[in-house]
């Protein structure tokens, strides 16, 4: 399996989902990306985030408010680089996605920082033939 994804991702891509990797601030593909969509695991295709509940909080990442499945979305204790935080991974393919911290707007007051090379965008025009339809119904007014 590591071998296969090896080959299938990019070598960002794994040491970010495969070795808990950070990619370099304001240089990723998604921090500045706000076009209508679904966020997906680069591994697994499972829908983990949603292009409404995306915000620029300025730290360099994309940045989510709440997960699309929370289900999907696992959280873990990570004192990595001595600091405390939470870290968060997709339940399916058990990719590492990023962190989530307690200083973002919303009801939740929730801030998911997440690695660009951890995700796939899958824009709203192309969420049907890729087989998202089922999440459709988030950008129906």
């Amino acid at each position: 399996m590591k071998e296969e994804l090896k080959n299938k991702l990019t070598e960002m891509q794994y040491h970010v989902t495969q070795e808990n990797g950070t990619e370099p601030p304001y240089r990723n593909e998604y921090d500045r990306h706000f076009e209508k969509g679904i966020y997906v695991d680069i591994v697994s295709g499972k829908p983990l985030f949603s292009s409404k509940d995306k915000y620029d909080a300025g730290c360099g990442w994309p940045s989510f408010t709440q997960p699309i499945e929370e289900a999907e979305v696992t959280e873990h204790f990570d004192t990595s680089y001595g600091m405390r935080r939470t870290e968060v991974r997709s339940k399916t393919a058990d990719s590492h996605l990023g962190h989530v911290f307690p200083d973002g707007p919303g009801e939740n007051g929730l801030r998911y920082c997440i690695n660009s090379a951890a995700l796939r965008f899958i824009p709203v025009e192309r969420m049907e033939e890729e087989g998202y339809d089922a999440y459709l119904k988030l950008f129906n007014k």
